[in-house]
């Protein structure tokens, strides 16, 4: 063997080994990020002190810790050297981080640089590993790395778009009781902007995610920002239909100045009828589902157990010699 032959190997092992590494250290470091930050949500909630706790709060620690880390800095790099900050990708891409409640200015970069790392490696991986496979035809090495590349590429997305859906899922959970807690402070004689901040404060413990965005809902408003921009600021991070229409809806009644606390009242109740008859719709649906399992595993093991044994009796008395 020539000493070339007897280095690829070691290629293959270190190439494996880097994008091992790069997405072990990722995770680590957004596994570390996550407990910090509940470290700190403990801590304020046992000192009694009712505080807002936002991400914001400690960027500029963590994104010094970011800078300090190599991987970090370079999946930074590579991201802003891929796409511009001024261009639509970028402004959609830190739209979609904020809907999945990722607010860290350096996300969108790691984003992207993470994008490209995992395009590249894909395709480098496999052209290492076809030379140790039988020979591969020219057309099928084309489909293969564009496979590989795109499937590092769009992996990211994959990952921001199930992250949102599960964020949004926790909004929804939280929207009845936010609405009934709404009705009552507003029906009390609170104003709409003290009503918000006092439900805000409420629905913290038992639906962070949603309190959380009712608190920053409450910061715009009192940094000087108008109702309207704030309401509808809050309607484009959260992109949940019942909150775009609860948006709508207080927009209106600021406008026209008819009651707040009738108008909730009134799209409490309309709101509630609708989960009902979601939830209708779910069970309608239920026994169509179950047709397919039904089908594919049970009738067969059901048809094996009754006519096992006719089967078998019939063997013994017509084909047994």
């Amino acid at each position: 063997m020539t000493p070339a032959i007897l280095n690829i190997p070691l290629l293959i092992s270190a190439s494996v080994f880097l994008v091992l590494f790069l997405f072990v250290v990722a995770i680590y470091q957004y596994i570390r990020q996550n407990t910090r930050e509940r470290e700190l949500i403990v801590k304020v909630r046992e000192s009694g002190k009712n505080r807002i706790i936002f991400n914001e709060e400690n960027s500029s620690s963590e994104t010094e810790g970011a800078v300090k880390n190599p991987v970090l800095n370079f999946l930074r790099l590579l991201g802003k050297g891929s796409v511009s900050e001024l261009s639509a990708d970028y402004t959609k891409t830190r739209t979609r981080f904020l809907r999945a409640g990722l607010r860290k200015a350096n996300f969108p970069a790691l984003f992207w640089g993470t994008k490209f790392l995992l395009a590249f490696s894909l395709s480098a991986c496999f052209f290492l590993g076809i030379i140790f496979l039988k020979p591969v035809d020219t057309s099928t090495k084309l489909l293969a790395s564009i496979f590989l590349a795109l499937s590092g590429y769009f992996l990211p997305d994959i990952w921001l778009h199930i992250k949102t859906t599960i964020r949004k899922d926790k909004i929804v959970e939280g929207i009845p009781d936010m609405l009934d807690l709404l009705v009552v402070c507003v029906e009390t004689g609170m104003g709409l902007d003290s009503a918000i901040y006092r439900v805000a404060q409420e629905i913290r413990l038992s639906h962070k995610i949603l309190g959380d965005e009712l608190n920053i809902l409450n910061l715009e408003i009192r940094a000087g920002n108008s109702r309207e921009k704030a309401l509808r600021n809050l309607a484009e991070r959260i992109d949940i239909e019942d909150v775009r229409s609860l948006v709508t809806l207080l927009i209106q009644t600021n406008k026209f100045g008819t009651s707040i606390a009738q108008s909730l009242r009134v799209y409490s109740d309309s709101f509630r009828t609708k989960r009902y008859q979601k939830a209708e719709e779910i069970a309608a649906k239920l026994p169509v589902k179950l047709m397919l399992p039904l089908i594919l595993f049970i009738f067969p093991s059901l048809f094996v157990v009754i006519l096992g044994p006719a089967a078998i009796r019939l063997y013994r008395v017509f084909l047994r010699p």
